[in-house]
Protein backbone atom coordinates (compact mmCIF):
# COMPACT_ATOMS: atom_id res chain seq x y z
CA UNK A 1 0.00 0.00 0.00
CA UNK A 2 1.14 3.43 -0.26
CA UNK A 3 1.22 6.04 2.66
CA UNK A 4 1.31 9.63 2.70
CA UNK A 5 1.86 11.70 5.72
CA UNK A 6 0.65 14.77 6.04
CA UNK A 7 2.64 17.11 8.29
CA UNK A 8 5.54 15.62 8.84
CA UNK A 9 6.19 16.83 12.88
CA UNK A 10 7.16 14.69 15.54
CA UNK A 11 4.44 12.26 15.39
CA UNK A 12 4.11 12.30 11.42
CA UNK A 13 8.16 11.81 11.14
CA UNK A 14 8.15 8.73 13.60
CA UNK A 15 5.57 7.17 11.51
CA UNK A 16 6.83 7.95 8.49
CA UNK A 17 10.59 6.81 9.43
CA UNK A 18 9.84 3.47 10.68
CA UNK A 19 7.70 2.68 7.71
CA UNK A 20 10.58 3.73 5.55
CA UNK A 21 12.94 1.27 7.09
CA UNK A 22 9.94 -1.76 6.89
CA UNK A 23 10.61 -0.77 3.28
CA UNK A 24 7.12 0.77 3.12
CA UNK A 25 6.10 3.24 0.23
CA UNK A 26 5.25 6.13 1.76
CA UNK A 27 5.68 10.18 0.76
CA UNK A 28 5.67 13.28 3.05
CA UNK A 29 4.48 16.75 3.16
CA UNK A 30 5.77 19.02 5.23
CA UNK A 31 6.81 22.97 5.29
CA UNK A 32 9.95 25.24 5.31
CA UNK A 33 13.24 24.47 6.82
CA UNK A 34 12.23 21.04 7.57
CA UNK A 35 10.63 20.30 4.61
CA UNK A 36 13.78 21.99 2.60
CA UNK A 37 16.32 19.54 5.15
CA UNK A 38 14.24 16.35 4.40
CA UNK A 39 14.61 16.82 0.40
CA UNK A 40 18.30 17.70 0.77
CA UNK A 41 19.58 14.93 3.43
CA UNK A 42 16.42 12.45 3.81
CA UNK A 43 14.55 12.61 7.04
CA UNK A 44 16.66 11.95 10.02
CA UNK A 45 14.96 9.72 13.08
CA UNK A 46 16.51 9.72 16.17
CA UNK A 47 14.57 7.04 18.15
CA UNK A 48 15.00 5.44 21.36
CA UNK A 49 12.34 2.69 20.03
CA UNK A 50 15.18 1.22 17.31
CA UNK A 51 18.10 2.00 19.69
CA UNK A 52 19.52 3.98 16.19
CA UNK A 53 19.55 6.92 14.13
CA UNK A 54 17.94 6.36 10.61
CA UNK A 55 18.49 8.40 7.57
CA UNK A 56 15.25 7.53 5.23
CA UNK A 57 15.02 9.22 1.65
CA UNK A 58 10.92 9.65 1.87
CA UNK A 59 9.44 12.00 -1.30
CA UNK A 60 8.62 14.99 0.32
CA UNK A 61 6.66 17.93 -0.96
CA UNK A 62 4.94 21.06 0.23
CA UNK A 63 0.98 21.25 -0.22
CA UNK A 64 1.55 22.78 -3.36
CA UNK A 65 3.83 20.63 -5.05
CA UNK A 66 1.91 17.72 -4.07
CA UNK A 67 -1.17 18.90 -5.62
CA UNK A 68 0.50 18.78 -8.51
CA UNK A 69 2.20 16.04 -8.71
CA UNK A 70 -0.81 14.22 -7.98
CA UNK A 71 -2.72 15.33 -11.07
CA UNK A 72 -0.15 14.01 -13.41
CA UNK A 73 -0.57 10.48 -11.46
CA UNK A 74 -2.90 7.95 -12.68
CA UNK A 75 -5.49 7.56 -10.10
CA UNK A 76 -3.83 3.77 -8.77
CA UNK A 77 -0.73 5.46 -7.71
CA UNK A 78 -2.72 8.16 -5.46
CA UNK A 79 -2.00 6.64 -1.67
CA UNK A 80 -4.07 4.29 -0.26
CA UNK A 81 -3.76 5.35 3.40
CA UNK A 82 -2.75 9.06 4.68
CA UNK A 83 -1.99 9.74 7.97
CA UNK A 84 -3.01 13.34 8.99
CA UNK A 85 -0.53 14.58 11.90
CA UNK A 86 -1.07 18.65 12.24
CA UNK A 87 -1.97 20.64 14.82
CA UNK A 88 -5.79 20.42 15.18
CA UNK A 89 -5.64 24.85 14.34
CA UNK A 90 -4.69 23.35 11.11
CA UNK A 91 -7.21 21.33 10.23
CA UNK A 92 -9.17 23.49 8.11
CA UNK A 93 -6.74 24.47 5.81
CA UNK A 94 -5.27 20.75 5.08
CA UNK A 95 -8.86 19.59 5.01
CA UNK A 96 -9.64 20.63 1.01
CA UNK A 97 -7.00 19.43 -0.10
CA UNK A 98 -7.74 15.31 1.17
CA UNK A 99 -10.29 14.79 -1.71
CA UNK A 100 -7.26 16.38 -3.96
CA UNK A 101 -4.98 13.68 -2.60
CA UNK A 102 -7.40 10.63 -2.52
CA UNK A 103 -8.60 8.38 -4.57
CA UNK A 104 -11.59 5.67 -4.02
CA UNK A 105 -11.25 3.75 -0.68
CA UNK A 106 -8.21 5.86 -0.02
CA UNK A 107 -8.57 6.10 4.42
CA UNK A 108 -7.53 9.36 5.95
CA UNK A 109 -6.59 8.71 9.52
CA UNK A 110 -6.08 11.98 11.55
CA UNK A 111 -3.26 11.42 15.04
CA UNK A 112 -4.00 14.36 16.67
CA UNK A 113 -4.52 15.37 20.20
CA UNK A 114 -8.76 15.47 20.60
CA UNK A 115 -11.98 14.35 20.27
CA UNK A 116 -14.31 14.20 17.79
CA UNK A 117 -11.20 15.03 15.23
CA UNK A 118 -12.77 12.75 12.61
CA UNK A 119 -16.16 13.70 12.62
CA UNK A 120 -15.28 16.84 12.22
CA UNK A 121 -12.95 16.39 9.27
CA UNK A 122 -15.14 14.17 7.72
CA UNK A 123 -17.82 17.46 7.22
CA UNK A 124 -15.49 19.28 5.89
CA UNK A 125 -14.65 16.63 2.90
CA UNK A 126 -16.77 15.03 0.15
CA UNK A 127 -14.89 12.31 -1.55
CA UNK A 128 -12.24 11.19 1.19
CA UNK A 129 -13.20 8.71 4.04
CA UNK A 130 -12.22 9.94 7.37
CA UNK A 131 -11.75 7.51 9.86
CA UNK A 132 -10.25 8.26 13.78
CA UNK A 133 -7.08 7.45 15.67
CA UNK A 134 -4.88 8.43 18.12
CA UNK A 135 -0.70 7.89 19.55
CA UNK A 136 0.80 7.40 22.50
CA UNK A 137 4.21 8.80 21.23
CA UNK A 138 7.12 11.50 22.07
CA UNK A 139 8.56 12.84 19.69
CA UNK A 140 9.47 16.26 18.04
CA UNK A 141 11.47 17.99 15.71
CA UNK A 142 15.07 18.61 17.07
CA UNK A 143 16.30 20.55 14.23
CA UNK A 144 15.12 21.05 10.27
CA UNK A 145 15.15 17.46 8.98
CA UNK A 146 16.12 15.98 12.33
CA UNK A 147 13.11 14.03 14.22
CA UNK A 148 13.58 13.07 17.64
CA UNK A 149 11.75 10.09 19.54
CA UNK A 150 12.21 9.97 22.66
CA UNK A 151 11.04 6.90 25.03
CA UNK A 152 9.97 3.30 24.28
CA UNK A 153 6.35 3.82 23.90
CA UNK A 154 5.19 4.26 20.60
CA UNK A 155 1.46 2.87 20.06
CA UNK A 156 -1.07 3.60 17.29
CA UNK A 157 -4.71 3.11 17.79
CA UNK A 158 -7.23 3.52 15.45
CA UNK A 159 -11.05 2.41 13.96
CA UNK A 160 -13.80 3.09 11.97
CA UNK A 161 -17.09 4.57 13.63
CA UNK A 162 -20.12 1.70 13.90
CA UNK A 163 -21.69 4.01 10.91
CA UNK A 164 -19.03 3.82 7.99
CA UNK A 165 -19.06 -0.26 7.63
CA UNK A 166 -14.97 -0.46 6.31
CA UNK A 167 -14.53 -3.95 6.06
CA UNK A 168 -12.53 -5.32 9.32
CA UNK A 169 -10.05 -7.15 6.80
CA UNK A 170 -9.16 -3.31 5.15
CA UNK A 171 -8.31 -1.96 9.03
CA UNK A 172 -6.07 -5.27 9.47
CA UNK A 173 -3.51 -4.58 6.22
CA UNK A 174 -2.71 -1.51 7.33
CA UNK A 175 -2.16 -2.64 10.96
CA UNK A 176 0.00 -5.90 9.30
CA UNK A 177 2.17 -2.81 7.37
CA UNK A 178 2.32 -1.12 11.15
CA UNK A 179 3.50 -4.10 12.79
CA UNK A 180 6.17 -5.03 9.95
CA UNK A 181 7.64 -1.37 10.80
CA UNK A 182 7.69 -2.36 14.85
CA UNK A 183 5.12 -0.27 15.76
CA UNK A 184 2.61 -1.27 18.53
CA UNK A 185 -0.74 -1.16 16.96
CA UNK A 186 -4.31 -1.72 17.96
CA UNK A 187 -7.88 -1.72 15.90
CA UNK A 188 -10.04 -0.07 18.13
CA UNK A 189 -13.79 -1.98 18.97
CA UNK A 190 -14.83 1.49 20.43
CA UNK A 191 -12.39 4.32 18.91
CA UNK A 192 -15.14 6.52 20.37
CA UNK A 193 -14.07 5.52 24.04
CA UNK A 194 -10.61 5.51 22.91
CA UNK A 195 -10.21 9.42 21.76
CA UNK A 196 -11.89 10.55 24.13
CA UNK A 197 -9.54 8.70 27.09
CA UNK A 198 -6.41 10.27 25.17
CA UNK A 199 -7.81 13.67 25.29
CA UNK A 200 -8.57 13.50 28.74
CA UNK A 201 -5.13 12.36 29.14
CA UNK A 202 -3.19 14.87 26.94
CA UNK A 203 -5.22 17.56 28.27
CA UNK A 204 -4.40 16.53 31.99
CA UNK A 205 -0.58 16.12 31.04
CA UNK A 206 -0.56 19.23 29.06
CA UNK A 207 -2.22 21.36 31.37
CA UNK A 208 -0.18 20.19 34.06
CA UNK A 209 3.22 20.94 32.28
CA UNK A 210 1.91 24.45 31.34
CA UNK A 211 0.48 25.46 34.49
CA UNK A 212 3.58 24.69 36.71
CA UNK A 213 5.78 25.34 33.44
CA UNK A 214 7.54 21.97 34.52
CA UNK A 215 8.53 18.63 32.71
CA UNK A 216 6.96 15.35 33.56
CA UNK A 217 9.69 14.53 36.46
CA UNK A 218 7.12 16.57 39.09
CA UNK A 219 4.32 14.98 37.96
CA UNK A 220 5.61 11.62 38.23
CA UNK A 221 6.18 12.18 42.10
CA UNK A 222 3.46 12.80 45.11
CA UNK A 223 2.83 17.37 45.22
CA UNK A 224 1.02 20.01 43.53
CA UNK A 225 1.70 18.77 40.10
CA UNK A 226 0.61 15.04 40.67
CA UNK A 227 -2.02 16.54 42.69
CA UNK A 228 -3.46 18.87 39.87
CA UNK A 229 -2.61 16.38 37.13
CA UNK A 230 -4.87 13.38 38.82
CA UNK A 231 -8.02 16.49 39.65
CA UNK A 232 -8.00 16.98 35.86
CA UNK A 233 -8.18 13.38 35.37
CA UNK A 234 -11.14 12.73 37.38
CA UNK A 235 -12.91 15.73 35.70
CA UNK A 236 -12.18 14.12 32.56
CA UNK A 237 -13.64 11.02 33.39
CA UNK A 238 -16.80 12.44 34.89
CA UNK A 239 -17.24 14.03 31.66
CA UNK A 240 -16.83 10.92 30.11
CA UNK A 241 -19.43 9.55 32.11
CA UNK A 242 -21.34 11.77 31.61
CA UNK A 243 -21.57 11.54 27.80
CA UNK A 244 -22.16 8.24 27.40
CA UNK A 245 -18.57 6.49 27.17
CA UNK A 246 -17.98 3.09 28.12
CA UNK A 247 -15.05 4.85 30.65
CA UNK A 248 -12.57 1.96 31.94
CA UNK A 249 -12.59 1.98 35.31
CA UNK A 250 -8.78 1.72 35.63
CA UNK A 251 -8.69 5.61 33.80
CA UNK A 252 -6.70 7.16 36.82
CA UNK A 253 -4.65 3.85 37.13
CA UNK A 254 -3.70 4.13 33.05
CA UNK A 255 -3.29 8.18 32.97
CA UNK A 256 -0.82 7.92 35.91
CA UNK A 257 1.25 4.49 34.39
CA UNK A 258 1.76 6.43 30.89
CA UNK A 259 2.83 9.39 32.82
CA UNK A 260 5.21 7.62 34.88
CA UNK A 261 7.01 5.57 32.30
CA UNK A 262 7.56 8.60 30.30
CA UNK A 263 11.38 10.71 30.51
CA UNK A 264 11.24 12.97 33.15
CA UNK A 265 12.49 15.70 31.09
CA UNK A 266 10.04 15.57 28.25
CA UNK A 267 8.17 18.56 28.13
CA UNK A 268 4.08 18.59 26.11
CA UNK A 269 4.25 20.22 22.34
CA UNK A 270 1.54 22.68 23.78
CA UNK A 271 3.63 23.76 27.07
CA UNK A 272 6.38 24.30 24.55
CA UNK A 273 4.36 26.30 22.26
CA UNK A 274 3.00 28.46 24.45
CA UNK A 275 6.28 28.83 26.30
CA UNK A 276 7.76 29.82 22.84
CA UNK A 277 4.74 32.43 22.29
CA UNK A 278 3.82 30.06 19.14
CA UNK A 279 -0.09 29.12 18.09
CA UNK A 280 -0.68 26.41 20.24
CA UNK A 281 -3.62 23.85 20.60
CA UNK A 282 -4.65 25.13 24.25
CA UNK A 283 -8.32 26.13 22.41
CA UNK A 284 -8.71 22.19 22.35
CA UNK A 285 -6.45 20.81 24.91
CA UNK A 286 -7.55 23.37 27.72
CA UNK A 287 -11.14 25.31 27.14
CA UNK A 288 -13.08 23.01 24.61
CA UNK A 289 -13.24 20.45 27.23
CA UNK A 290 -13.54 22.75 30.28
CA UNK A 291 -16.74 24.49 28.24
CA UNK A 292 -18.25 20.72 26.89
CA UNK A 293 -17.95 19.78 31.10
CA UNK A 294 -19.62 22.76 31.94
CA UNK A 295 -22.47 22.34 29.26
CA UNK A 296 -22.61 18.82 30.76
CA UNK A 297 -23.17 20.09 34.29
CA UNK A 298 -19.45 18.39 35.71
CA UNK A 299 -18.00 20.14 38.39
CA UNK A 300 -14.80 21.54 36.48
CA UNK A 301 -13.03 23.36 39.67
CA UNK A 302 -9.57 22.49 38.61
CA UNK A 303 -10.17 23.24 35.45
CA UNK A 304 -11.52 26.45 35.36
CA UNK A 305 -8.44 26.90 37.88
CA UNK A 306 -6.16 26.38 35.25
CA UNK A 307 -8.56 28.29 32.45
CA UNK A 308 -8.24 30.96 34.65
CA UNK A 309 -4.33 30.91 34.42
CA UNK A 310 -4.24 31.40 30.68
CA UNK A 311 -7.82 33.25 29.73
CA UNK A 312 -5.27 36.00 27.72
CA UNK A 313 -4.71 33.25 25.69
CA UNK A 314 -8.30 32.67 24.46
Amino acid sequence: MKYLIVGTGGVGGSIAGFLSKAGKEVECIARGEHLEAIRRDGLVLQSDLMNETLVAKIPAYSEEEYMREIKKRPMAARPDVIFISVKGYSLEEIAPMLDHFSKPGTLCIPILNGYGIGPRLQNLVEEATVIDGLIYLVAYIESPGHVRQVGRVFNIIYGSRPHQRIPASRLEQIAMDLRQASLKVEVSDDINRDTFIKWGFISAMSCTGAYFDCPMGPIQKQGPERQLFTGLCRESYALGVKLGIHMPADYMIHNLSVIDHLDPDVTASMQKDISRHHASEIDGQLFALAELGHEMGVDMSTYDKVCEKFKNLR
